[in-house]
């Protein structure tokens, strides 16, 4: 059978890749540490499996409504009122089987052949296949390192053109870790409105924010940009629930309205135990996640201290989410043991096979000088695994 276009043109994502990889070394009995997994190595808490579990006890087993069950929306409408200054009703919110699934529903029903989405790199992998899928063209913005991997108005205005549909923001920032402020956001809102330039907010790790830093929702900052921005938000990373999948967005209401409709023609609703579970995490004690959060900030100033040590290593030191991504510009050219590093990708692929570390490279977010680490694990892991980082680049030749 002969596939479809759209289909030959996806490319695998190099994250779920290299963590599959690195799974595999380990099940051959291969000590590997893996910086790769893009999950908290927490389990989720104990209030939100005793929902589940009572859900399943009282048989909520059944379809629900495509777009969740009301106190599911009501729940997030209360979020969004709480958390981020955003007036939303029930019918404006529409729950999908992980964030990922949403973002793919706002692609699929604002953007089309003959479209321009502007999408800053570092990007997350995603962002650039379901920009593909949509027939859109994605118009990569490169940031820069000095300005923490930050869009700025001028880089905004210099890409937009009359076929500038979308944008894609991401704060924090999978992989930097980057968090846009007040200031910045509104910046580069004003610009957006001015163009009427519609927005997908994609907010996940709005909660693992360290050394004071505020999540702003761009949608926050006025009328206008909330009727231009669908906000895309889910339990997986603040609750550590990635295997629960459920994700939601909250738009204008005929966004929202054509994003449960496509909904209602693939997956339906999402599982109806994990929204159970989902009102409890966000109504529920948020005690573990602040726990959480107190771990993650002693990793990441751990591994940025130990990174930034290393000669030839630029490491940021990201406001958010839990992730680093190291510049490696002054050590291309270089060599391990025969292997010229041309770019992180050479780099990752030494640093497995050699040291069994498994890192991603930045050529999957769109900037192969640089490469993602994951903090999302556990210290003892940290240390291991940046001692062999250490050990390789340092003999690099």
């Amino acid at each position: 059978m002969l596939l479809a276009d759209r289909a030959k043109n996806i490319s695998p994502s190099p994250t779920l890749s290299i963590d599959a990889q690195a799974k595999k070394m380990i099940a051959e009995g291969i000590n590997v540490v893996n910086f790769g997994v893009g999950e908290p190595d927490f389990e989720t808490p104990e209030n939100i499996k005793l929902a589940a579990k009572e859900a399943i006890d009282q048989g909520m087993t059944r379809y629900t409504p495509v777009a969740g069950i009301l106190p599911l929306r009501q729940a997030i409408v209360k979020k969004f009122a709480d958390d981020n200054g955003l007036t939303y009703e029930p019918g404006q919110i529409v729950v999908s089987a992980g964030a990922k699934h949403s973002l793919y529903n706002a692609f699929q029903v604002l953007c089309q052949a003959g479209d321009d989405v502007i999408l800053p790199a570092p990007y997350w992998v995603s962002y650039l296949e379901q920009i593909k899928l949509t027939g859109a063209k994605p118009v990569v913005i490169p940031t820069r390192i000095e300005n923490s991997f930050k869009l700025t108005p001028g880089e905004l205005a210099a890409a937009i053109t009359p076929n500038t549909k979308a944008i894609i923001l991401n704060s924090p920032s999978n992989p930097t870790g980057a968090v846009y402020s007040r200031e910045e956001l509104t910046a580069l809102g004003e610009l957006l409105v001015k163009h009427n330039i519609a927005i997908i907010s994609d907010e996940i790790y709005e909660k693992l924010l360290y050394d004071g830093n505020e999540h702003v929702s761009i949608a926050s900052l006025s009328p206008e940009l909330k009727e231009l921005t669908v906000v895309i938000n889910g339990v997986s990373k603040t609750y550590a629930m990635t295997g629960w999948r459920i994700g939601y967005a909250a738009a204008p209401p005929p966004v929202a309205k054509a994003m449960a409709d496509l909904q209602s023609h693939s997956t339906s609703n999402s599982t109806s135990i994990a929204q159970a579970a989902t009102v409890e995490a966000l109504v529920g004690t948020q005690e573990p996640v602040k726990k959480m959060v107190a771990e993650f900030v002693k990793r990441r100033d751990y591994m940025v201290e130990r990174m930034n040590a290393i000669p030839g290593v630029n490491c940021d030191r990201p406001g958010g989410a839990f992730y680093v991504f190291p510049e490696i510009k002054s050590l291309l050219g270089r060599s391990y043991d025969g292997t010229v590093i041309n770019g992180a990708s050479d780099l990752a692929a030494v640093l497995l096979e050699k040291a069994h570390v498994a890192i991603v490279p930045g050529v999957a977010f769109g900037d192969d000088t640089c490469f993602r680490l994951s903090y999302a694990t556990s210290m003892e892991n940290i240390k291991e695994g940046v001692d062999r980082i250490e050990k390789v680049i340092t003999q690099l030749k």
